[in-house]
Parts: C-alpha cells; structure tokens; sequence
C-alpha cells in the first residue's frame, strides 16, 4: 500500500504540472488588446491613413474628405478638398499636425488624379499636380524626408507612370517616359491601402504589382531615377496581387496581397525576402486568411522618462488588414493570428499606437500587440 499511495501522490503531482504547463506555455493565441472602433459620425469610406505620432493621425476618405486628429483620436477634425466632392482621396502622407500632401485616386481624364498640399492644418489646400492623360490613375505616395517624395500611378503607354518631388510636395515633375520601369500587359498596382509603393532610406523606393500573370516588385536605390524588377510566385491576376509591402530593415521586407474578388481565399498571401527585394519567396497564409491590402510595423514601447516614450526597435510585430480581418505575426511573417475581424483596409502605426480605417466610416485604434512568441508545447515522455 505504501507503494500505491507514492504512486497515487506521483500521479497528482505529474497533472498538477501539467495543468501548470497548459497554463504558461501559451498553447493558445495570447490574450490581446483588440482594436477600439472610434465612432466619428460618418458614412465616408476610408482607405488612407497616416500616423504621424501617437497623438497625430491624418486619414483621407471619399468626397473629398480628410480627419485629423491632434489628441490620440479622442475628437477629430473634418476638412473638405477645395471642389472636391467627387475626388477619392486614396493616400496621405502627413509630417506633423499642420502639414500633409493628399492624393486622389480615379480616372486622370476626369479630372481625379490629383494631388493636394496643406500647411495650416488642412484649412486650406493647394492644388499641387494634376494629370488628365488617358489612362492615368494614381496608386500612393511615399516620401523618403520632409523633401523628396514620390507617388505611383498605373502603366501608361506600356510604362509605369511615376512623379517625384523634392520641396515638400509643392511641386511634382514626370520621370522621363525613358526612365519609366516597363510594365506586363494587364500589370498595374492596387490603389487599396496606399502601400503598393514604400519609400525607405536614401533613396531606395519599392512597388508591388498585380493584374498581370506575374506579381511582380521593382525597386530602385536612386530616388526612382532607374529601375530593376523582380518577379515573385505571389499569385496574381487580373484582380489579384502584391497590395502591401514593409522592409524592417535594408534587406528584410515582405509583401502582402491575395484577390480583391475572393477576399476570404485560403490561399498563402504573404511574401518575404532577404537581400532587399532581389528575390522573393511565399512564406504562410494570415489569420483570418485571404486578401490583405496593407502590412505596418507596431513597436512595442518599453517605458517613458522625461515624457519621451522609449521605442524598442528590437521588439515589433508585423500587423496586416483586409476585408476579412487583422492578423499579426511575431515571426517576421512566418505564422500568423488573428488580432480583429474588423474589416480595416489600411493601417499605420506611430511606435506602438496604430490607426486602421475601412469602409462606411471604420476608424480603428490598438496600442497594445502580443510581442510574445509561442513557446513548445511540453510533453511528458514514460
């Protein structure tokens, strides 16, 4: 009996550990801070969003529409474009709680490919570019400093269509048609979320394509001046593609996409790659799967002393939207989960404080990501 009541009080101990093992190990998805729906009273459908700092966030909607808001999202400012009202503002790029430069997406012999400039808070814009060619259609718009910027719109003539600006967006100039990058028949890029195009570091600038057979991303290392291309194995077709892309540092980025048709595909919709976009291979499928229109970068803030927030650059998530949901990964986009089933279609983030717009007025704020990894479940071996 002695024996017996050991292995009786052995067989106690061993579930009591592993109950404790279940409970530390995260054999589930971390508990998380899931996203706040700001309602701002609109019915506006929103695709660009620009998180200056925290407490600054710019975002452009249909009809001409912009918010800003100055205090972490707790009011917001409602400003109209000048003649506006048929204009989709598509991307914005914001530099402090006064300055921004707006894009409008839609036909350029409509008269909707434009550009806009405020440096008063959005009182007052200034018409900057416009273009009323055939076939133009702006995408986004990206600056790599307070002075150079560049902005994207689909092939015309069989090229890329591309501006650059080097005063801060007052003023807009064509690459040359030479110095365009040759598009594919049907290639195009998606004007979703304003991320088919990234500037970064000195000069290098990247574009994610679809609409063709091939999903392709051309890069450039001299402020868009020339271009070198790369094909990746991202499923692509008329309606599907590169949406999104991100680099974490000078060689390591990734790409997002899927098929605007069937946005709750299963299908792997995540690229990576590691020699800074010379090649590119499929990595996983998000969660919730399908199409995913924009991937940012959440850093995970570690403590604040003289009222500076200190920003951990070595602890970050990757967080991507879509119509069918959020998803983040800790893994530099080698597995996934789910963070909101809101159907936000662009997202930026100012350190660890995100903003996330969709349609119908979607507004969406989340300072808190699990940076956690996963550990290994424990076994018991005999």
């Amino acid at each position: 009996m002695p024996n017996q009541s050991r292995l009786v009080a052995y067989n106690q101990i061993r579930l009591l550990f592993f109950v404790f093992c279940l409970l530390t190990t995260g054999l589930s998805a971390p508990v998380l801070a899931q996203w706040k729906v700001l309602d701002i009273k609109t019915g506006v459908h929103m695709r660009a969003v620009h998180a200056v700092s925290s407490n600054i966030c710019w975002i452009g909607g249909t009809s001409g529409t912009v918010f800003k808001t100055s205090n972490a999202g707790k009011s917001w400012t409602k400003v109209k474009i000048p003649q506006g009202d048929s204009l989709d503002i598509r991307d914005i790029h914001a530099f402090d709680k006064n300055t921004a430069v707006a894009m409008s997406s839609g036909e350029g012999e409509k008269g909707k490919a434009r550009i806009y400039r405020t440096d008063d808070g959005g009182e007052n814009w200034n018409l900057v570019y416009q273009t009323t060619q055939n076939g133009a259609f702006l995408d986004g718009i990206d600056f790599w400093d307070k002075n150079k910027g560049i902005c994207l719109g689909d092939p015309i003539d069989g090229k890329q269509f591309v501006v650059t600006t080097e005063d801060n967006g007052k003023s807009w100039q064509e690459l040359p048609f030479d110095n365009r990058p040759a598009a594919l028949p049907g290639e195009a890029c998606f004007a979703a979320s304003g991320t088919s195009i990234l500037a970064m570091g000195k000069g290098n600038v990247f574009i994610g394509t679809g609409g063709a057979k091939k999903a392709r991303v051309f890069r450039s290392e001299d402020y868009g001046r020339s271009w070198q291309v790369s094909e990746t194995p991202m499923p692509a077709g008329i309606t599907s593609g590169i949406f999104g892309l991100r680099f974490w540092s000078a060689k390591n980025g990734i790409a997002v996409g899927g098929d605007y048709k069937r946005t709750t595909d299963s299908t792997i919709n995540v690229l990576t790659t590691t020699d800074g976009g010379v090649s590119w291979k499929l990595e996983s499928m998000t969660k919730p799967t399908g199409l995913k229109e924009c991937v940012a970068i959440y850093h995970k803030a570690n403590a604040t002393w003289n009222g500076d927030t200190q920003i951990r650059a070595d602890n970050y998530a990757l967080v991507a939207t879509g119509p069918s949901g959020s998803s983040y990964s800790v893994d530099k986009g080698k597995s996934w989960s789910v963070l909101g089933t809101e159907p936000f279609h662009s997202v930026g983030f100012a350190g660890n404080v995100g903003y996330a717009v969709g349609g119908k007025g979607l507004i969406g704020k989340i300072d808190k990501v699990s940076t956690k990894k996963k550990r290994k479940k424990l076994r018991f071996v005999d």
